[in-house]
C-alpha cells in the first residue's frame, strides 16, 4: 500500500519507515504540514498517519483539508498519551482513529491494514480467489493447502489487485502502491512483478486487459 507519514520526530520517523517499508508498504514522510499537503495533492495514499504538533502548524490543518476536499483517505492520528483533547479535536474533525505515543508498530500496521480494507469496500481478512487462499492481515498466500512465499513487492501488488478485485488498475496505480516518491521505478517493473505471482499463483489469477491495467477477477 502507499502510506503517507507525517511526523517532525526523526527518531520516530524513521523507525516507522522502517518497520512499515519492510512489511512491503510504500511509504512517504511529510515531517511538516506544507510537506504533507503538497503529497496529498499529487498522490493517493491507502492511509495517513498524522502527528497533530508540527513544526508549521497542527495537523489538524491536513485531515481538514482532506475532508474539505470530499476525500475519505484514512487518517490515523498520533498523539501523545495526555493529548485527550487533541485526540478528541482529530475525530471531530474526520479522523477514523488514533493511536497514543509510543505506540506499538505492529499495532499501528494492523490499524492501517484494517482501515485500508474498510476504505476499499473489502472488509473480510481473508479471501478466496480461485483456488487460493489470501490473508490480507497477515500477508500470507495459500494455494490448495500448501503456502507460498512471496516477496513483500509481490505481496503490495497482488494486495493491491485484490483491494480492488473486479477492477482494472492501470500500470501507473499499481507503481503507486509499489513506490514512495524517493524510490526509483524501473520502467518494467510491474510487468517484473505480475509475471513472478503468475509463476508462483498460477497463470489465470491476474489478467491483462491490454491498454488498460490488470485486474484480478
Amino acid at each position: 500500500m502507499r502510506l503517507l507519514l507525517v511526523e517532525d520526530a526523526p527518531d520516530l520517523a524513521r523507525s516507522v519507515l522502517q518497520f512499515l517499508r519492510a512489511e512491503g508498504h510504500a511509504v512517504d514522510h511529510a515531517p511538516d504540514v506544507a510537506t504533507a499537503l503538497a503529497a496529498l495533492d499529487v498522490a493517493d495514499f491507502a492511509c495517513v498517519v498524522l502527528d497533530l504538533g508540527l513544526p508549521d502548524g497542527s495537523g489538524l490543518a491536513v485531515l481538514r483539508h482532506l475532508r474539505r476536499k470530499g476525500d475519505r483517505t484514512p487518517v490515523i492520528i498520533a498523539t501523545a498519551l495526555d493529548q485527550i483533547s487533541d485526540r478528541i479535536a482529530g475525530l471531530d474533525a474526520g479522523a477514523d482513529d488514533y493511536v497514543s505515543k509510543p505506540y506499538d508498530l505492529q499495532e499501528l500496521s494492523a490499524r492501517i491494514r484494517a482501515h485500508a480494507r474498510r476504505a476499499q469496500g473489502v472488509p473480510e481478512t481473508r479471501l478466496h480467489v480461485g483456488t487460493l487462499e489470501i490473508d490480507r492481515a497477515a500477508a500470507r498466500v495459500w494455494r490448495a493447502g500448501t503456502e507460498i512465499r512471496l516477496t513483500s513487492r509481490e505481496w503490495a501488488l497482488l494486495d493491491a489487485l485484490v483491494g480492488a478485485r473486479g477492477r482494472v488498475l492501470a500500470k501507473s496505480a499499481l507503481e503507486d502502491a509499489l513506490y514512495a516518491f524517493d524510490t526509483p521505478i524501473e520502467g518494467n517493473a510491474v510487468e517484473v512483478y505480475v509475471s513472478r505471482l503468475r509463476q508462483k499463483l498460477g497463470a489465470d489469477v491476474i489478467e491483462t486487459r491490454r491498454g488498460l491495467g490488470y485486474i484480478v477477477p
